[in-house]
This record gives structure tokens, sequence and C-alpha cells, in this order.
């Protein structure tokens, strides 16, 4: 509580005045800068979990197996090859691909699975040019659930040509089969640059 003189002038109750003044606003100044605990406490944690996060992302970069890619979608959806070896020796799926130049392309890719948990089923896969040329190359131990395979064209060693291919088929043959009967589903079948 300000208790004034009578006998002050007004120059010295304008100078008390001041002084409390400035002081006080000074020390709301101090006041302001001090980052209280539960503040401060929150922003190490914010600043911690941005560089955990970039370091997760960066460790990480490149292993997504959904990452973008360029390529020429042959099959968006499911195709079912249902087999049943009593008179038959071997269930194909073909996919006509009208002369198409695979030339630019490096991969074929596709997504797989059985129907039945206890079949060992493996899968050929063929490619077919227009001067007969074929090559084949077996996908085993097809999963019970969907499984992502890529296989290089360079793997495909009976192909001379790539610029007139006619066909690619996926082959359910007898002899790489457990049971007599069962269902291979396909999907996303691909080629990639």
């Amino acid at each position: 509580m300000l208790y004034f003189n009578k006998y002050m002038d007004k120059k010295d109750i304008y100078e008390h005045l001041a002084k409390i003044y400035l002081d006080a606003s000074s020390n709301k100044k101090k006041k302001s800068r001090i980052i209280p605990g539960y503040a401060r406490n929150i922003l190490l944690a914010a600043i911690i979990f941005v560089f955990a996060a970039g370091g997760y992302l960066l460790a990480n970069y490149g292993k997504n197996p959904y990452r973008s890619e360029i390529a020429l979608v042959l099959l968006n959806d499911s195709a079912k090859i249902n087999f049943h070896f009593d008179p038959a020796k071997k269930e194909v799926y073909t996919l006509d691909l009208n002369h198409l130049n695979l030339g630019r392309f490096n991969t074929i890719g596709f997504h797989v699975k059985k129907a039945d948990q206890r079949d060992i089923i493996s899968l050929r896969v063929e490619f077919t040019n227009s001067f007969r040329e074929k090559s084949e190359v077996y996908v085993r131990d097809i999963p019970r659930r969907w499984k992502d395979y890529r296989i290089s064209l360079s793997d495909f060693k009976g192909i001379n040509d790539w610029s007139d291919i006619t066909a690619l088929s996926f082959t359910v043959e007898e002899w790489n089969v457990m049971e007599n009967n069962g269902v291979v589903y396909l999907d996303n079948v691909r080629l990639i640059k």
C-alpha cells in the first residue's frame, strides 16, 4: 500500500509511482520468459517424437512392399484356377497378351494364394512369343494367404525376343500338387518397369 507524505511534492510522487510501475513491469517480463515445467516436458517430448519418427522413416525407406511402381496391369480382378485331376493332367489360366512388346519391362508381379491349407501346390508361370518360344518359371509352396511374387523376366531363359509376346499362362500340374483337386487364386498380375 502506498503511503504519501504530505510534504512530498508532485515530482517525488511521480518518481515514486514510476519506480513502482517499472519494477512491476520488469518482473512480468522475467516471469513470461520462464517456461513452466509441464510445458517444457511437452516441448521436449514433441522434439523427441519428431526425431524418432524421422529416424524410423529413414531406416525403413524403400522397404515398403506397397510403394508406388510403374506397372502395366494385366489382370486386376481375382482369377480362379479350379483344378480336378481325374482325367485331366493340368489346369491352365491363360492371358492373351495380343503381341505385346515387353522389351521395356523387367519384372512380372502377381498375388497368389491357395484354398486348402493342407495342400502343397507349385505354380508354373509361362510366357510364349509369336515365334513359339516358351519359357517357364515355377513358384513353389503357394501359401494359404495372399502373397506377392515378383519374377525377373531374365529368369525366363527360353525367350530371346520380348518384342512380340502372345500369352502368359499360369498352370497347375498334377505332379506339382499333393491333392487331386483344389483352387488357386490369382490377382493383380502386372508387368513392372
